[in-house]
Order: C-alpha cells, then sequence, then structure tokens
C-alpha cells in the first residue's frame, strides 16, 4: 500500500502544480504574486502563489489509496479539520484581504476540529508539574492544544520565504514523524507523514529551484497544521511510549523561530502585525548569501534565492537527526533543544554582526556596492 499511495501523492502534486504553472495565464489576476518589493519578498517576476493546492490535492490523492485499502474514516476526518485552515489562507492567496489574525483563528477552529474528531489532545508535555495540572483540568489540555497547533501553523508559515525553505524542512520533519509512526506500528500516522512527503515533493519539483510556483499561505499554513496534529497525535496515541519532547526537537526550528521573533520584536517595541525583515532566514540571505553572488541580474537573484534554503535545511537535520535517533530518550531530547536554542542565537548574532563563522561561507562573489561580511 505505502508504494501506490506515494505515487498517487507525489504524481497528483506534480501534475497540479504543473497544470497551474502552464495555464497561469487563466488565473493570473487572482492567484500571481506582483509583489516583488516587500520586506518578504525575494523573486523577481510575478509568480502563482497557490501552491497549496497542489500540496493538498497530493495529499488528498494518498489519502484516498489509504481509505481504498485499509480505512477512510480517521484520515478523512483530519482532512476535514484541515479545511478551515486550508480554505482561509486560500482565500488569502486569491484575494490579499484575509488578515494575519483571520488565518490564526481559523488555524484554532482547524486545531479544534481536530481535538473533537480525532481526540487530538496534548495529554502531557513531559513536565511532571505541568503534566499534573493538565491531567486535573482537561479543558486546560484542549486550550493548550489548540494554541500549540495554532502556534506551528504560523511559524510553518514564518518560516516560507524563499524557494524550497519551507518544503524541505517540512519534508525533513515528515519523514521523521514517518520512521516513528512506524516504529510504533501506528499505520494511520505512517501514511499520513508518507502521503505529506510526496505531496511536498512533487510541489518541490516546480518551487525548487526555479522558483515556477510558491506555496502561499494555503500551503504553508495546511502543512504546518498537518505537521502540529501529527506531533499531537503521536503523543495522544502513545503517552506511554514516546516523549513529547521528540515532536519538539523535530519542529523546535520553526517554532523557535517564531518565539525569538516575538521577544526580539517585543526588545524594540515593534508591532507584532507587521511584516519583518530580520528573520534567520532573512538574515542569512542578506550578510551571506547576497555577497556571495554580488549581481543584480535576473539570474543571480534568483541564485541567491534558492541558496538560501540550504543553509536553513541544515539547520533543520540537525534537530530531526538526533530526534529520529534519540526518539526513546526524554532527556537527550531535552538536551538537544537546548543546544539546538543556544547555537541558533549565537549563529544568529554572529552573522547579524557580520561576523560569521568561515565553514559558513562556500562561495564568495562580492560585486554589489556595500559593505562585506566578516569572517573569522
Amino acid at each position: 500500500m505505502e508504494i501506490y499511495l506515494f505515487f498517487s501523492s507525489i504524481v497528483c502534486s506534480l501534475v497540479v502544480a504543473m497544470l497551474i504553472i502552464r495555464y497561469q495565464h487563466l488565473h493570473a489576476r487572482f492567484s500571481l504574486d506582483h509583489d516583488l518589493a516587500g520586506v518578504q519578498k525575494f523573486h523577481v517576476t510575478p509568480t502563482p502563489r497557490i501552491g497549496g493546492v497542489p500540496v493538498f490535492s497530493g495529499f488528498l490523492a494518498g489519502a484516498l489509496v489509504y481509505g481504498w485499502q485499509s480505512d477512510f474514516a480517521e484520515i478523512g476526518l483530519l482532512l476535514l479539520a484541515s479545511l478551515p485552515v486550508f480554505l482561509a489562507g486560500l482565500l488569502e492567496d486569491l484575494t490579499k484581504r484575509v488578515s494575519p489574525m483571520v488565518r490564526l483563528l481559523a488555524a484554532f477552529l482547524s486545531a479544534g476540529l481536530g481535538v473533537v474528531l480525532l481526540n487530538a489532545v496534548l495529554v502531557r508535555l513531559g513536565l511532571p508539574v505541568v503534566d499534573g495540572v493538565l491531567a486535573a483540568y482537561p479543558v486546560l489540555a484542549v486550550l493548550v492544544t489548540v494554541f500549540a497547533v495554532g502556534g506551528v501553523c504560523h511559524s510553518v508559515n514564518i518560516i516560507d520565504g524563499y524557494n524550497g525553505l519551507m518544503g524541505g524542512v517540512s519534508v525533513l520533519a515528515s519523514l521523521a514523524f514517518a520512521y516513528v509512526a512506524y516504529q510504533l506500528g501506528d499505520l494511520l500516522l505512517f501514511a499520513v507523514s508518507l502521503s505529506l512527503v510526496a505531496a511536498l515533493l512533487g510541489f518541490l519539483v516546480w518551487n525548487f529551484p526555479r522558483g515556477l510556483i510558491f506555496a502561499g499561505d494555503a500551503g504553508a499554513y495546511f502543512v504546518g497544521f498537518m505537521l502540529a496534529e501529527l506531533a499531537v497525535l503521536l503523543v495522544a496515541r502513545h503517552p506511554q511510549t514516546l516523549s513529547p519532547w521528540f515532536p519538539l526537537l523535530v519542529l523546535i526550528y520553526p517554532i523557535f523561530e517564531t518565539v525569538f521573533t516575538i521577544l526580539r520584536r517585543r526588545q524594540r517595541k515593534m508591532a507584532a502585525g507587521l511584516p519583518d525583515s530580520m528573520h534567520f532566514h532573512q538574515v542569512v540571505y542578506k550578510r551571506l548569501v547576497r555577497w556571495m553572488i554580488g549581481r543584480r541580474n535576473a539570474q543571480h537573484l534568483l541564485k541567491r534565492n534558492s541558496m538560501t534554503a540550504p543553509y536553513l535545511w541544515a539547520m533543520a537535520l540537525l534537530t530531526v537527526s538526533p530526534a529520529m535517533l534519540f526518539w526513546q530518550y526524554e532527556l537527550v531530547l531535552q538536551l538537544f533543544c537546548i543546544l539546538f536554542i543556544a547555537t541558533y542565537v549565537w549563529l544568529y548574532k554572529r552573522i547579524v554582526r557580520f561576523r560569521s563563522p568561515r565553514w559558513l561561507v562556500y562561495r564568495r562573489v562580492a560585486k554589489d556596492k556595500g559593505p562585506l561580511a566578516k569572517h573569522d
């Protein structure tokens, strides 16, 4: 079944994305991202931003195969729960008029549906005192779950900034979830993870490195929701076997990116709703990649964009790999979470101050005017 599921998901995603790109002139008025000058914009030509449609379609194809071979009920309920956040994101992609607060509320609604339809509730957080409180007050556990799922949706959307970035990081996270679900014998969550991997790979064929289509809010929020639900369901369905620190370590890059952004904005007294140009991936672009490829023509701008994602893939791999190796050892998972946070903050400060470690720079072609990065 796994082969048919994977094949159907990747082919469906690939073909739907190809059709969107091929016939973009028919829907350009609604679907193209024409904003080339925004603080979070790094593409050089108007591009379809409805990549969430092929990702959702690919996942749906995999779900149908799973339902045909096994039982469609649970995976169908998961798809049903994802509809509010996916549709809110798609409406924003098409109209540019759905506020971040509305999309966040849609994510909370999807999380609530996950609780009602699938009993997807965080039963513990791996902290004895907190776990005792959650056990004593189930309503509080539901609220924590809804907040956590909505937060992950938002965090995945935050890292959706360069060709292949969100998709590549999400593929790594989904593979980690698939591996542990397989080890636990959880066929449903293994199928969900595998379908998500395949759907993302079909999309990435067109998104990286050429950037022919973007995931958009529909894609980022849908993928974020699926990753969050996988994290919650793995812990909820295997509370005695799996530590909640495993999914936290798998997803800690986008999660801590969000936390760090909030703290940074609060320190600088910046409004939370304004676009941000100092996320980690943007700092990598501005302080590292921008000065390696120095020309301003479209070809080099595209290359700069595509060269940014591998840095963040490596960062995600540094958390996903130990999570897969030590998924049964809670203390080790906690130590790696602390290590990641320390490394993230150290690297961020070094790169921002033009003091990037030498091992981060693999090519330097600085032809633009402006300050060049200093390297130790």
